[in-house]
């Protein structure tokens, strides 16, 4: 056994190492001022794809320092009440805090800890915020100095002073601007604990909201989480006898609302949404916090093209003027467009449109925001499942050569034959837009005149849960999927417009994807920070499933609701979408270089809930096909001015063809080579409803032949793809998918030898 002499002997050396140690840090650490922390602010510096400077903004530009009389009683004992009841009487350091952290970090947590004003104003301006025992340690030396050296009002003024209060303004001085456009001096009780509850994190308590950088910081949880604070912090204040009676309940009765955020210098036009953007991949793509970041000294190299951003622009404004009358059609009011131009097989945002700027009062990114279904544009994601994992009734992928029916008013069915019910237990029925009688349709020419109906059908067959799978697979995000019900075949969902144009641009790839991204590089002070490599890319669907999804596309744009876009004078594929109500129209379009979507909403600008477009630009309705696909074409036409037309992959039959339940079967007839001819053969019975011919200048498809091979999939000469027979022996009559009276010449691909 160790002797008293010697134990005491260790305890006493033990203790006094200690004491020494704490002199030596005490005498080394020096005491932080807010002047020094304002002299740090710094711009970020933000850049175009080609390294030219596109803006530089910060926190640089929004910071001034005040003294403590010229900020006002009810803000500084607001953040007491809130946050350090007992800041004049302890010493500055809370050592119950320091514990929690060295406990927190033996359990393997972080090392965060209660910590008293004069600490967080240590943190504020003298120490990084990382969160390490280290830092703690830091801390609790210096602010013990501090309490020393400085008295309360000059650490309570240093506090306010070095704070952030979030939208880029650091200290209680530029937030009173930025949140009332108001003086320090002049903040009202009310507005005093408002500010104060955004110390808690003003992500998390603008009640404008940010959810770009946290979905859940939404403008309604926002306000929510802020209106609870302020009213906690109003009644701790008047708990503790900082305000009276009378000042409570004048403070108390109306939540002080901030102002809309406005555009700090340079933050105009699209350059506000390109830098949102950027910043907001930086946040979501490193550890650096919205405060650091927002503190300055960051170079930021983005994807954005100057001249692709311009003439997204441009071609914006030039449909609006055409199109678009608000001083004198009260319909065309509060009408909004958000566009993206994505990079197939690499992901780079080259070009967004999000909205009139910032100097206009609109604020929200129109490009990256999420609330706008989608409509019909998904119905290629439907196809897409259908042809890669088949129906419930086939026995492998199903072709695009399917029939489903297309009338209206449809009764959908379940996999076991059973109807679809409403939550009231009556039948679910389908609408189309128009209550033509197409009867059974295929696929093809379903996508083709977008018609609702076969695709809700197909849905069903192919289950939702796979439509959901292959969406996600070609980049769409898990938050912005609809409910799967019936309808979310139909674009029920709402993926921002960059998302639409990355998903496309799988299509356009042949398959490829890779994550949308706008950022390059970052620097810190000259430093490469780590984790802004390219994205991945994977082979998100089968090469052949996306090259048939793409030529069944490009027959919408040469045959179908995407006419307007043939003015691009280029191969092109795309689908129009317009929603119930009318309350969205969208248009996604790609080439292999480029891939570009376009939305066109209106929106209550109170409400923020969306309108009908009905009677929007003096049209009945707007559709895809119109407004938005004009926005696309003029855009297209400037972004791939000098570029090569690459075409597209050739795309090789795929999937067998599994009409669905109750489809008419046509006559069987003799299988022979494609290589073969006949001359006679019966004709098949027909299965579609009579439509007119085409003209002759038609172009021939993959799936049928309309010059040579007749009307739409087959036809005489020649046979289409589908083959088929007339309704009436006459060179005018011809179904959707048959051809005039028989085909007298080779079949075409899903055609046998008659056409």
């Amino acid at each position: 056994m160790p002797s008293w002499k010697l134990v005491s002997g260790l305890c006493i050396g033990f203790f006094g190492s200690l004491v020494a140690v704490a002199g030596i840090g005490y005498a080394m650490v020096g005491v932080p001022n807010e002047e020094n922390a304002a002299a740090l602010s710094q711009n970020n510096v933000y850049y175009w794809a080609d390294g030219s400077q596109m803006v530089a903004a910060g926190s640089g530009q929004n910071r001034q320092n005040v003294t403590i009389d010229r900020i006002p009683k009810a803000m500084q004992w607001a953040v007491i009440s809130a946050e350090n009841k007992t800041f004049y009487q302890d010493s500055g350091v809370d050592p119950m805090g320091i514990a929690r952290a060295v406990a927190n970090m033996a359990r393997g947590g972080d090392t965060q800890g209660g910590s008293t004003i004069t600490q967080q104003f240590v943190k504020n301006t003298y120490l990084t915020q990382e969160q390490s025992l280290t830092r703690k340690f830091k801390e609790m030396f210096i602010s013990i100095k501090v309490g020393t050296k400085l008295t309360k009002g000059e650490i309570l003024q240093g506090y306010l002073n070095t704070s952030y209060y979030g939208r880029g303004a650091y200290g209680i001085q530029a937030a009173a601007q930025t949140y009332y456009g108001k003086e320090a001096y002049q903040l009202t009780p009310s507005e005093c604990a408002f500010l104060a509850a955004l110390l808690k994190g003003p992500t998390y308590y603008d009640p404008a909201g940010n959810d770009g950088i946290d979905t859940t910081a939404t403008a309604e949880a926002n306000r929510k989480r802020s209106e609870e604070r302020w009213g906690w912090i109003l009644e701790q204040m008047h708990n503790d006898k900082r305000i009276t009676d009378a000042e409570y309940q004048k403070a108390i009765k109306k939540y002080p609302m901030p102002d809309d955020r406005k555009a700090s210098k340079g933050m105009t036009g699209q350059i506000g949404y390109l830098a949102d953007t950027a910043k907001k991949y930086v946040l979501n793509h490193s550890n650096i916090s919205e405060k650091q970041f927002d503190q300055g000294g960051y170079q930021i190299r983005t994807t954005f093209k100057k001249a692709n951003v311009e003439a997204l622009a441009k071609a914006v404004k030039k449909v609006e003027k055409e199109k678009l009358d608000p001083k004198n059609r009260e319909l065309d009011k509060h009408v909004q467009f958000g566009a993206a131009s994505v990079k197939p097989k690499d992901g780079a945002i080259v070009a967004l449109y999000g909205g009139a700027g910032y100097e206009n009062g609109h604020f929200n990114n129109n490009a990256d925001t999420s609330g706008v279904p989608v409509g019909s544009t998904w119905k290629p994601f439907v196809l897409a499942a259908a042809m890669e994992h088949g129906t419930y009734r086939s026995d492998g992928p199903l072709s695009p050569m399917s029939k489903y029916n297309g009338n209206d008013h449809l009764k959908v069915k379940n996999n076991d034959g059973t109807y679809v019910l409403k939550k009231d237990n009556t039948p679910f029925f389908q609408e189309n837009e128009s209550e033509r009688p197409w009867g059974y349709i295929s696929l093809y020419k379903a996508m083709e005149q977008s018609v609702n109906t076969p695709f809700v059908q197909l849905g069903m067959d192919v289950g939702m849960r796979n439509v959901r799978d292959v969406a996600e697979k070609a980049g769409i995000l898990d938050g912005s999927f609809a409910t799967l019900n019936p309808s979310f075949a139909l674009g029920t969902s709402t993926p921002s417009a960059i998302r639409m144009a990355d998903a496309y641009a799988t299509f356009a790839a042949a398959g490829k994807q890779a994550a949308p991204y706008s950022v390059t590089s970052v620097k810190f002070n000259g430093q490469e920070v780590e984790g802004f490599d390219k994205p991945r890319v994977t082979q998100a669907m089968p090469e052949n499933v996306a090259n048939n999804v793409t030529n069944v596309l490009e027959n919408v744009i040469q045959n179908g609701t995407g006419k307007n876009a043939l003015a691009l004078g280029r191969t092109a594929a795309g689908k129009t979408g317009t929603t119930d109500e009318n309350k969205s129209a969208w248009f996604v379009g790609y080439t292999q270089q480029l891939s570009t979507s376009v939305a066109m909403f209106r929106e209550d600008p109170k409400s923020a809930k969306l309108l009908s477009m009905n009677g929007t630009a003096g049209e009945k309705s707007i559709h895809g096909g119109d407004v938005p696909t004009l926005v696309w074409t003029e855009y297209m036409k400037a972004a791939l001015k000098g570029k090569p037309d690459l075409g597209f992959p050739e795309a090789e039959k795929i999937g067998e063809i599994q009409d669905a339940v109750g489809a008419p079967s046509p006559t069987p007839t003799p299988s022979v080579e494609p290589s073969e001819t006949v001359t006679e053969s019966p004709s098949p019975t027909p299965t579609e409803s009579s439509t007119p011919s085409p003209s002759p200048s038609d172009t021939c498809g993959f799936f049928g032949c309309e010059e040579d091979g007749g009307a739409q999939n087959g036809g005489t000469g020649n046979g289409g793809t589908d083959g088929g027979a007339s309704t009436e022996p006459t060179p005018t009559d011809t179904n959707l998918d048959g051809g005039n009276t028989r085909g007298n010449g080779n079949g075409g691909i899903f055609g046998g030898p008659e056409g």
